[in-house]
């Protein structure tokens, strides 16, 4: 455990030196920062998808983005290929989230820092926002998109490295930052005031792992995870009982599947509940870690998060529409 929290560190300590170079030299002081007469579109690589959308959204036409951690992929196992490796050798610039999400490609990402810009996004979060778990020895929670208004400070992050890197456009970069913001701010109301109708004593979201406890914070849920933070630990007999006798004595009558998890941890609670005589259904699978499939909405962060507010809302028992925010949900 301990060598991977000097290789997060020595990841943050590159990402830093990026962010502070951003206000003093520019991107010339990179070691191959961009030519006077940059190539369009300019070359993005990003880790996850829920970055990658923020990327696609800022930078328009003026980017063109490879993702490496596909739907249904999980970050906080993935290592990287060696494809990956190529991709991100040949991208200008590289945009990941940060606080360890990516623990097994933060070795990479260091060496990729050397050469090119490479920025944690989840830098921009005021710290005041993070949420740091007894088990993370001091590290903050990495699961911050699921708090729809700490995760828009993350545009900003994206907005001033693109700005800085290609200063003819940074009147574009920030009108579209500008515009996803208040896109951003509408789906965080409609997450608030649909939570906001399942009855008080429902509210309550079990799921594989705890990747779900700033969307508890940010709209009043009462969140549960079988497993812990990250998906490499295992879930405990004695945390599956605590899970079911919780079921139970609350009369909870819903849980939930993840996109990126086994479920095998998940229907072991619907056994257990059941075998003690009280019935316990799958409200749905929640994107947590990874994204819908391209193409789709639920494929944009807008429609990821759209997607879990919307599903647990109506599983629980209360009122959202069966589209969504924006009528766009798969039916």
């Amino acid at each position: 455990m301990r060598n991977f929290l000097v290789i997060g560190q020595q990841l943050a300590i590159w990402s830093v030196a990026w962010v502070a170079c951003l206000g003093c030299n520019g991107p010339a002081s990179q070691t191959e920062g961009p030519a006077a007469e940059l190539d369009y579109p300019i070359k993005v690589t990003a880790t996850v998808g829920m970055v990658a959308d923020i990327v696609r959204q800022v930078g328009g036409e003026q980017v063109a983005v490879t993702q490496i951690c596909g739907p249904g992929v999980d970050p906080h196992l993935y290592k990287v290929t060696r494809d990956d490796a190529q991709t991100l050798s040949n991208a200008d610039m590289i945009f990941y989230s940060g606080l360890m999400l990516e623990g097994k490609m933060s070795d990479t990402l260091v060496k990729m820092a050397r050469r090119r810009p490479v920025i944690a996004v989840t830098e921009a979060i005021d710290e005041s926002v993070l949420l740091e778990p007894e088990e993370m020895q001091g590290h903050y929670d990495p699961h911050v998109w699921m708090d729809v208004s700490a995760w828009a400070q993350c545009v900003t992050a994206v907005a001033d490295a693109l700005a800085e890197f290609d200063p003819a456009h940074a009147a574009e970069y920030e009108q579209r930052a500008a515009e996803y913001r208040t896109q951003l701010q509408a789906l965080h109301q409609y997450g608030q005031e649909a939570i906001s109708t399942i009855p008080a004593d429902s509210r309550v979201l079990v799921t594989s792992h705890d990747a779900f406890n700033y969307m508890g914070r940010a709209y009043g849920l009462d969140v549960q995870g079988v497993q812990g933070l990250s998906t490499e630990s295992e879930a405990g007999l004695q945390r599956v009982n605590e899970l079911v006798d919780m079921l139970v004595k609350q009369d909870v009558h819903a849980v939930f599947i993840e996109s990126s998890v086994p479920r095998k941890s998940i229907d072991a609670l619907v056994e257990g509940a059941q075998a003690q005589g009280h019935q316990v259904t799958i409200g749905g699978e929640l994107y947590s870690d990874a994204m819908g499939k391209a193409g789709t909405y639920e494929g944009t962060y807008i429609g990821m998060l759209d997607h879990n507010i919307t599903t647990v809302t109506r599983a629980l028992g209360g009122q959202a529409p069966a589209g969504g925010l924006n009528g766009k949900l798969s039916p």
